[in-house]
């Protein structure tokens, strides 16, 4: 099921792409269209463009612009059409009797991408978890051809379960069974997460190719694949690095972010989801030399908002400043001095240190020491402290309360005493 939406080399493509109203970033989304189809390893035969006000019910575009890609179709041979706008199940059918060849939408494209590019066993469950969800919805295109089967006794026979009955319920099934996998692993991530949790987590996150993994290698002499495509990371990573007067940290690289992602296909990404969500400090890595830098940032802070993490503190990283004439690396404050963006090179390494000390000063002041007196009572508290490797000093009180100091990031603090109210009784 995985490889449902793979497409490959020896695929040859007719782009689709359609102006709705005023976009004056028309070529910029064509040139991530094409990009994105590239990354799929498709070959491009041609591309069609037009523009409309609104989407055509049946053919998403005009009959006659329809009519215009049937025969480019035709003209060039083409295995399949695929247009940078999502497609309704109706409307993907109908554009398939027409044209007589495979059609696929944007999200369809990021699917397949996805399933090339997913390495881990979770990363893979993921993938098809997303997959089914699209799939689940377009069913009837692939038993459209086949008569009810009947089922019944004599000739009392009425209409049985078609087969498209049978598909649906065991989706439904394969979906289930993949919710309780993918459960197992968050389990287990969780209690990875428990045994770091007094310790800074760092995430990085972005508009895919905007060099995340390039300063993830950088930072942690790790050698996670980079190249110059949409989606090449896929699995999150993690390592951990030391910074000055902070420590260790841990420090992940995720995958990256695109506009108009689809609402279930971000949902599939729950493992990805809950690290940005428990982090304590997110880079925004951007990519300097885009002419859409507003844009993407924007789309970027619409999926963090969106999976509740907008408001976790935040570091802009404006990556790739040696494709910018005479740039030099630098750090932006805010009217508190306190660093706000960093301008660096991650495939120079210019502006590295930069990067160190601004996420010093952003750490250091994350990082609090809390004094507790905790009674007998509360000795799962003291246990749960102990999972998480909090303790600093503790000692026994000669009526059995146990008084500690305890370090963690605050955000971290917040979240504890949300789940544990009369932990605030305790402080002393």
């Amino acid at each position: 099921m995985l490889n449902c939406y793979y497409l490959g080399k020896h695929k040859q493509a007719i782009l689709v792409h359609i102006c709705f109203q005023k976009n004056h970033n028309f070529k910029d989304d064509l040139d991530e269209f094409e990009s994105l189809v590239c990354s799929a390893g498709v070959s491009i035969l041609n591309i069609v463009t037009g523009s409309r006000n609104t989407p055509n019910a049946k053919y998403f575009v005009g009959e006659g612009k329809a009519n215009e890609i049937a025969e480019k179709v035709k003209n060039n041979a083409a295995s399949i059409v695929i247009f940078n706008h999502s497609l309704s199940p109706a409307q993907e059918r109908n554009l398939e009797l027409l044209f007589e060849c495979s059609v696929i939408d944007r999200t369809g494209l990021i699917l397949s991408i996805f399933a090339q590019r997913a390495r881990t066993n979770e990363g893979k469950l993921q993938v098809e978890l997303a997959q089914l969800s699209h799939q689940s919805t377009r069913l009837v295109r692939g038993w459209k051809h086949l008569e009810r089967q009947k089922g019944g006794i004599g000739l009392l026979s009425g209409p049985g379960e078609t087969q498209l009955e049978t598909d649906r319920r065991l989706l439904r099934k394969r979906i289930n069974t993949i919710l309780l996998r993918i459960k197992k692993l968050e389990n287990r991530r969780e209690q990875g997460r428990l045994t770091r949790a007094s310790i800074p987590t760092v995430l990085l996150v972005g508009y895919t190719n905007a060099g995340k993994s390039t300063l993830f290698n950088y930072l942690t002499k790790a050698s996670v694949e980079t190249a110059d495509k949409l989606f090449t990371t896929l699995d999150t990573k993690i390592k951990n690095i030391n910074i000055k007067t902070v420590g260790n940290i841990v420090l992940a690289d995720t995958v990256g972010f695109i506009r108009d992602l689809p609402h279930h296909l971000v949902a599939s990404f729950q493992a990805t989801l809950k690290e940005i969500r428990q982090a304590t400090l997110l880079l925004h890595v951007v990519d300097a030399s885009d002419n859409c830098i507003n844009i993407k940032i924007s789309s970027v802070e619409k999926v963090l908002a969106e999976i509740n993490a907008n408001l976790i503190s935040k570091l802009l990283v404006m990556n790739k400043i040696d494709k910018l004439n005479n740039f030099t690396p630098r750090i932006d404050r805010n009217e508190f001095n306190n660093p706000v963006s960093v301008w660096l090179s991650a495939q120079s390494g210019h502006g590295i240190s930069l990067l160190l000390k601004a996420l010093e000063e952003c750490l250091v002041g994350d990082i609090t020491s809390y004094h507790l007196c905790l009674p007998p009572r509360a000795g799962r508290l003291l246990s749960y402290f102990y999972q998480l490797n909090a303790i600093e000093k503790y000692w026994i009180e000669t009526d059995g309360s146990v008084r500690l100091i305890i370090r963690l990031p605050k955000n971290k603090w917040f979240r504890l005493c949300k789940q544990e109210v009369e932990l605030l009784e305790y402080i002393v």
